[in-house]
């Protein structure tokens, strides 16, 4: 799944420690998540989106590889 994590967290000019302490996980998971080798849960991935205030389906995308 690909995801707009870090451009989402730059246009809020987030560093990737202040995105995971408001998320309660440590930087590497973000590192991970944004280098598309995690996919988050369900309620992390909605936690992410309701800090960038906006929906889940605009911040991590299905590409026709995952279907």
């Amino acid at each position: 799944m690909k995801n707009r994590v870090k451009e989402f967290r730059q246009e809020h000019d987030m560093s990737q420690e202040h995105l995971a302490n408001m998320l309660g996980v440590s930087r590497q998971t973000i590192i991970s998540i944004e280098k598309g080798r995690y996919n988050p849960s369900l309620p992390l991935a909605i936690e992410i989106a309701r800090i960038f205030n906006t929906i889940v389906e605009k911040v991590f995308l299905i590409d026709d590889e995952d279907e």
